[in-house]
This record gives structure tokens, sequence and C-alpha cells, in this order.
């Protein structure tokens, strides 16, 4: 009978194992699935809709919600390559900066697209002189969170503070910006990619180790003097 259970134990904790890791992925995947097909279902909505008015059994057949999704994913996968690959040339770059150029004449519009902007190419190239992966005391002194800075400023008084981005897991989406004295940071040897996965796996995915500069001034060049306290993690 203890040999049953240790039996049904053991399969049970490896079914587990094996399922979270599939559940974390489907989860991103649906994220990210429904997201792009939300982008390009009215317009697959309403295709179908003109289709259906010549032959109302195809578009009864095509009007059915999941197929709706998955063309509306299809099409917006293919727009973002061919926007990509337009973008390496003259004529879709000119393209892009007049339509960039037009965006930036609408109120509110404009910041939204110019943050977003640039939060992705920040995360996309490291800036000269800082760390892009770092550590800060969030969301007590006790503990730490992985986070992305996007900017450097000075407050009046000259003081360094930092914007870090600090994302939520499994989904980084959606996080929160905390502003905090350069000093505070805990600058890391961890990509951009790294600490997705990190994130993304809950933390599953990762070195078994978490080495870090002592502090986030000697990592960025910035004036300030070591603590001897502090090492490695």
């Amino acid at each position: 009978m203890a040999k049953r259970q240790l039996h049904i134990k053991r399969y049970l904790i490896t079914g587990l194992l094996t399922f979270v890791p599939l559940w974390l992925t489907w989860l991103v995947f649906k994220f990210v699935f429904e997201l792009l097909s939300e982008v390009s279902a009215p317009l697959v909505a309403w295709m179908i809709s003109v289709l259906g008015s010549s032959w109302p059994a195809t578009g009864e057949f095509l009007g059915q919600p999941w197929l709706i999704s998955l063309c509306a994913f299809v099409i917006t996968v293919v727009s973002l390559y061919l926007v990509g690959f337009a973008a390496n040339f003259v004529l879709g770059r000119r393209l892009i900066e007049g339509m960039e150029s037009l965006i930036q004449r609408i109120p509110i519009v404009h910041s939204i697209y110019g943050g977003t902007k640039k939060l992705m190419s920040v995360l996309q190239n490291k800036p000269s002189g800082t760390q892009r992966v770092v550590l800060i005391d969030f969301p007590s002194p006790d503990l730490k969170s992985i986070g992305f800075v996007t900017r450097v400023f000075r407050d009046t008084g000259g003081r360094e503070l930092a914007a870090v981005y600090v994302p939520t897991t499994p989904n980084p989406t959606g996080g929160y910006l905390e502003i905090v004295p350069v000093e505070r940071l805990t600058a890391t040897d961890w990509s951009v990619d790294q600490a997705m996965a990190f994130l993304l796996s809950a933390g599953a995915v990762g070195a078994d180790t978490l080495p870090f500069t002592i502090r986030w001034n000697d990592a960025a060049g910035l004036p300030g003097e070591a603590d001897p306290d502090r090492d490695t993690v």
C-alpha cells in the first residue's frame, strides 16, 4: 500500500512538473495570439460579411469566431513582416517617416506613439555607460526585483536617478515604473533576453547564481565608491 502511494505521489509530481512549463507557454502564446488577432479582426470580419452577402454558406462557415481570430492572426503577422521588410528600403523608410510625421501632429496620440517607440528602442539597444538589467529593492527593502533601466536623468539637486520598469511574471507586459537613485541600483551581468526568460518562466529558467557588480556606479562608469559588504547573490 505504501509503495503504491509512493508511485502515485511520484507520478503526480512528475505530471505537475511536466504540465507547468506547458501551461506557462500556453498562457504567453494565448496572450500574444489574442493581441495580434485583435489588430486585424475588424478587417477580417468586414471581408467575411462582404463575402457572405454573395455566398451566404461560405460566409457562415468563415464567420466562426475561432476562424476569424486565426485569419486575423495570420494577416497581422504577415503585415508585420512586410512592414519590417519595407523599412529596410528607402521607399519603405520614407513611407514610415511620413506616417510618423502625421502622427506627431495628432494631440495625445503622438505622446503615446513616441513613448512606445522610445521604449522599444531602449530595450533593443544597450546605451553606453549603463547596464540595462538591474535589481532594485522592491516591493520592500528586504526583497529584490528585476528591472529594466529605460533612462538615467538628474533631479534639480543634481542627483542621478534612473527610470526602472519592473515587469510582472509570467506576463511581463504589465508592471511598475519606479524612479530609483542610481546608487541604490544593483547592476547585473544579465542580458535582456536572459532576464525575460527568467520572468516568463517565473524564475524556473535561469542561472544557478546571479552575479552582479558591487555598485551600479562602478558598472555604469558613474562616480561613487564600492561597498565592500556587497559582492554576489
